[in-house]
């Protein structure tokens, strides 16, 4: 029986630490060596570049992407009729990382941002495999920006970004005002207690210029508004949103009187876990909350893909694939 792939083993504590280098080859051996066994090398379905040469014309049917259809056809025809074409066999791909206080929650050996950084490689490195150009967003409160590029080098350039250190917070204001300021490589948003996605989604609106496939990776704790975004982005590209998530976010245990700590605010409160009406509380404002963001990601034109920090990353990895699948039929 295979083993899980968590790379709980790649964390625990070493006599050297974790490189970029060393996380890729565990990768390669415990969860792409496995991937390429589930999905026979063949990675289409999970990342569907949109092709641009046209091929043919055919009847819509249910499912298909209304972006293609046809309206001087569909109009002479009087039926609805959907534009076919060839899918690229390179894409240009962004990947777009949420690295701010919230992702730093879970077991010590196994926080979301590892999770994070596993997926983030994994995907690069089979995308790479392909030819495909590969650029990151990194967003801690500023946004870092890793150009475009090809082959392992630049798998390890990303990972290695992932695995330094957060920035500390920018200044949230100068004279009393909100202050951005840009470099080359870099955006800062004012800093405001808590996480603002819809930062990260418009600076990707500026930088995916063509047509391109957009892989977010976050928890998606975040203040309203980032759904216009995805909208916008899910027009123009391929849109694939992954959640991480820790299951004690959604169900504490009962380990009586406990501090809990916002890790974005500060703020704390003193809560007994061992009260079973305050447990089914946060489990259904959880599952409230879940339930709000895969709405909102779906009138977005996307879906939500979710991966837990206890997850087996070969299943999780599948099982999206699996539904993007689904989806394109």
């Amino acid at each position: 029986m295979d083993r899980p792939a968590t790379l709980t083993e790649a964390t625990a504590p070493e006599s050297s630490p974790l490189t970029a280098e060393k996380l890729l080859r565990r990768l390669e051996w415990r969860v792409i060596r496995r991937l390429d066994g589930r999905l026979q090398g063949d990675y289409r379905t999970l990342f569907r570049g949109s092709g641009v040469d046209f091929t043919d014309l055919r009847e819509y049917a249910p499912g298909d992407d209304m972006r293609h259809i046809d309206w001087n056809v569909t109009a002479r025809m009087d039926t609805p009729y959907v534009r076919e074409y060839i899918e690229d066999r390179e894409v240009t791909c962004w990947l777009l990382l949420d690295r701010t206080a919230s992702m730093g929650f879970g077991p010590v050996d196994r926080q979301k941002s590892l999770v994070l950084t596993e997926v983030t490689t994994t995907l690069a490195q089979v995308l790479s495999r392909g030819g495909n150009r590969i650029g990151a967003a990194l967003f801690d409160g500023r946004i870092e920006t890793i150009p475009p590029g090809q082959g392992r080098n630049q798998v390890l350039r990303i990972t290695a970004a992932l695995l330094r250190p957060p920035a500390p917070p920018a200044p949230a204001t100068t004279n009393g005002r909100r202050r951005w300021r840009k470099t080359r490589s870099e955006e800062v948003a004012p800093a405001v207690g808590t996480t603002d996605l819809s930062v990260l989604l418009r600076a990707a609106l500026g930088l995916a210029r063509r047509r391109s496939l957009l892989v977010i990776v976050s928890d998606f704790i975040t203040q309203p508004g980032w759904e216009k975004h995805l909208s916008l982005l899910a027009r123009r590209h391929d849109v694939v949103a992954i959640q991480v998530v820790d299951p004690r976010e959604s169900e504490l245990p009962a380990v009586g009187m406990v501090y809990v700590e916002d890790s974005e605010t500060g703020e704390q409160i003193f809560v007994d876990t061992n009260d079973a009406v305050f447990r089914e509380r946060l489990h259904a404002l959880a599952a409230e909350r879940q339930e709000a963001l895969e709405a909102a990601a779906r009138k977005a034109g996307t879906m939500i893909h979710t991966v837990a920090t206890d997850d087996d990353l070969v299943r999780a990895l599948a099982r999206i694939s699996a539904l993007r699948t689904k989806q394109a039929r």
